[in-house]
């Protein structure tokens, strides 16, 4: 492990220098992985293993989307796709990649192939946290862990074929076999993690449904909107208020945060940019730092998990869901994004 100074916190990590993809290869060599789910994490997640040279197979259910997606992307029926029961009984480390709510609803039939000796993965701590809403218990003589992409599927698999990689926090829950740890970074390290930071599944679990509602999906579309409608309320035309909210964020000004930080990003604006936005950073956070410890504590309570357990266990969810998505597809603020994109240069 390297021991790595952040902001004045020293913190053990693994990097791919140190714990080799020959020595994850290695480590798993007799091992057969089965991705289970082929939906948000499971492609990227399975497809990089593939590529890097483990032994992985795919179970998913049949008919589906995500079964002829699987298949598009290679997986052959009958030698490396099967249905969820099968690849469970084949498999010696379970990925449990399905989604929240799909894992409560396979979890009687996976827990059957856990046998003495086999490893459970999860990419994500809700249903070990949450055990007692979603009644995910794995027994006593089977390794449990997780790694946890710090990003979508897609852009996990975006990145590896670019030579990047996307970084990965890692837990160990229950070491049955003495092999949890080597288990888990090496698959930590098959997936493409650029490095790997451990946590447990709790904060895992606490600290990712804050940031999914918080900064990086719920409180960034809110305060898309909030600025969108001020400015077009003022008589700004759509095109500029758009690209004032989300075109320069995006294209521009972030791409300078993730090469060089913040302050970087600050020092190549101009002077008044700098002196509007080190002012006013104050009272965006002052104003916020309430609205996330409430985000917080609602996650910690389990309100929030109990809210997505309710909303995906109803009948016309995924009719609700698309009515949602829907709004926001149809406003008038992610039409103008629409044409926009169209109107973005090829670059050569």
């Amino acid at each position: 492990m390297a021991l790595i100074n952040f902001g004045g916190t020293e913190e053990e990590v693994i990097t791919r220098e140190e714990y080799s993809l020959e020595k994850a290869k290695q480590n798993l060599s007799n091992e057969t992985l089965a991705v289970i789910g082929y939906g948000v994490q499971g492609p990227g997640q399975a497809l990089n293993l593939k590529d890097n040279g483990f032994n992985v197979i795919v179970g998913q259910r049949q008919p589906s989307k995500s079964w002829d997606k699987a298949v598009a992307d290679g997986w052959k029926p009958g030698e490396n796709l099967f249905s969820i029961e099968e690849a469970c009984e084949k498999g010696t480390i379970i990925l449990f990649l399905l989604s929240d709510a799909g894992q409560i609803a396979a979890w009687n039939t996976v827990k059957t192939h856990l046998t003495e000796g086999k490893a459970l993965y999860f990419s994500h701590g809700f249903g070990m946290t949450f055990n007692d809403k979603t009644g995910i218990v794995p027994p006593n003589n089977v390794d449990v862990f997780l790694v946890a992409p710090k990003g979508s599927g897609t852009s996990l698999r975006r990145m590896f074929l670019a030579g990047k990689g996307l970084n990965s926090s890692y837990a160990i829950h229950q070491d049955a076999t003495g092999k949890a740890f080597d288990r888990c970074i090496s698959l930590g390290i098959g997936v493409g993690s650029g490095y790997l930071f451990k946590t447990d599944f709790k904060r895992e679990v606490y600290s990712d449904l804050t940031g999914e509602r918080g900064i990086l999906m719920g409180a960034i579309a809110g305060m898309f909107e909030a600025q969108y409608n001020v400015l077009r309320k003022h008589g700004h035309t759509p095109s500029e208020a758009f690209n004032e909210t989300v075109e320069e964020l995006t294209q521009s000004l972030m791409p300078l945060v993730a090469e060089n930080g913040m302050d970087w990003m600050y020092a190549n604006t101009s002077a008044t940019a700098q002196r509007g936005a080190l002012d006013w950073r104050h009272k965006f956070r002052k104003l916020n730092e309430p609205l996330f410890e409430e985000l917080y504590q609602s996650v910690a309570s389990g309100k929030e998990a109990e809210r997505v357990i309710e909303a995906n266990g109803q009948e016309n969810y995924r009719e609700q869901l698309e009515a949602e998505l829907k709004e926001v597809r149809e406003s008038e603020m992610w039409q103008t994004g629409a044409e926009v994109r169209k109107l973005r240069p090829e670059r050569n």
